[in-house]
């Protein structure tokens, strides 16, 4: 069984900074894993793991109006 990383790490697009993303609450399933976070510039970070579709559906959501449903 896979576990996805409680954290990633990736450069800001805005500052270049380095900015932390943390895996957020989903469903016990492995279809798909989201990260999230805020970089110190204020610039918002997400980014997903998991089928292609799900993850699609994730980044083009609004901030806040993503859930998973099987």
């Amino acid at each position: 069984m896979f576990k996805a990383a409680r954290s990633l790490t990736f450069k800001c697009v805005k500052c270049s900074k380095a900015v932390q993303v943390y895996l957020q609450k989903t469903s016990a399933c492995s279809h798909i894993q989201p990260y999230q976070g805020l970089c110190q510039c204020g610039e918002l970070k997400r980014h997903a793991t998991g089928d292609k579709d799900a993850v699609q559906s994730y980044l083009e959501s609004p901030v806040g109006a993503w859930s998973h449903h099987h």
